[in-house]
């Protein structure tokens, strides 16, 4: 079995990155360019078509671990959900949806998962778990399905970045569940991952490629999917797909409250993440996505260390990190503050 879907993981990368590679070529059907305005950071015409070329690979995959372990309902129930935000994310791409199809395309996707079982049934945090209503666990699934395919998408500005958040995030994912021996959803994450890792090949700084919304959008999908699975199965406490997924969630959530404050329009584009006030000031993309990709190894490494640690250490590092996003949210406002103009 192992030797089998080695070689369909190494399929699903040399897919993803031979297709990705295609779309780069002005000769392909799937060359969609996305043209640079006053709110995007980059400046020149870039093909936004990557993402189709990592959904390829996935379903790939999925279809190749649904023949090998026979009995694999959540992920079909998974890939539905993910082919229909993945739908209308290209209609989206081709040519604009209003926001409100958006979100109900979005909620049923999610919807989706309630009815594969993968809902909320406890809320744990280091030392307390608490059993939840079947109403309110299937709720903040919901409404967490939907925030985490938004917010990968409001993330995904910078070179590299969404690309190698998927890498890592879902490579720290493949590792969890290897330690806790579900093979099933190591495998499903190391799909992903790898999926991932070929489109990253042409999208790292200067990327030649994006993934549009076809991809963030799918990415924060499994995202949310994969971190239910996770739950549901005892591969890791709801906290440790928080911590993973830490450098995404903290910027948008954060970044979100505050424009919802000043009043603004928070569907609209904007350029008022952290990541991007970093390139603003000058860091550029290189510099800053090498450094988001130290954070997000460093909060897969604490996930994978607190695995086996008591809750009270649990407890002291994750406030560790809630210090650490303070500092540096801080940090960046200070330093615009001093710039000259």
């Amino acid at each position: 079995m192992s030797l089998f879907l080695g070689i369909v993981v190494v399929a699903c990368l040399a897919i993803s990155a031979g297709l990705t590679w295609r779309f780069c070529d002005p000769a392909s059907r799937f060359h969609i360019l996305d043209h640079p305005n006053e709110r995007s950071l980059h400046t020149r015409p870039t093909p936004r078509s990557g993402g189709v070329a990592i959904l390829a690979a996935i379903v790939a995959g999925l279809l190749a671990l649904s023949w090998q372990f026979r009995d694999l309902h959540r992920v079909a129930w998974i890939g539905s959900g993910m082919l229909l935000v993945a739908g209308v994310s290209f209609m989206d791409d081709r040519r604009g949806l209003p926001v409100g199809a958006r979100l109900a395309a979005h909620v049923v996707a999610a919807s989706l998962l309630l009815w594969g079982g993968l809902s909320l049934h406890r809320l744990s945090f280091p030392g307390r778990t608490w059993s939840l209503p079947v109403w309110l666990g299937a709720g903040l699934s919901l409404i967490c399905t939907v925030w985490m395919v938004n917010l990968y998408n409001f993330m995904d500005g910078m070179d590299g970045f969404a690309g190698g958040m998927a890498v890592i995030g879902f490579g720290g994912f493949a590792a969890l569940g290897w330690l806790a021996g579900n093979d099933p959803y190591f495998w499903t994450s190391l799909i992903v991952a790898v999926a991932a890792a070929g489109f990253l090949a042409y999208n790292f700084p200067p990327a030649r490629i994006f993934m549009g919304d076809v991809g963030s959008s799918t990415l924060g999908f499994l995202a949310a999917a994969l971190s239910l699975w996770g739950v549901r199965d005892g591969v890791f406490p709801i906290w440790t797909a928080l911590l993973v997924f830490s450098p995404f969630v903290v910027d948008a959530t954060v970044t979100l409250v505050a424009r919802l404050v000043r009043g603004e329009k928070v569907w609209q584009a904007h350029r008022s993440h952290y990541y991007q006030r970093l390139v603003q000031l000058g860091w550029g993309h290189r510099r800053t996505v090498l450094w988001e990709y130290v954070l997000m190894l460093a909060c897969v490494a604490s996930a994978m260390w607190l695995r086996a640690r008591a809750p009270l250490a649990q407890g002291v590092v994750l406030l560790v990190w809630v210090a650490v996003y303070g500092s540096l949210m801080s940090w960046v406002h200070r330093t615009q503050r001093r710039r000259p103009g």
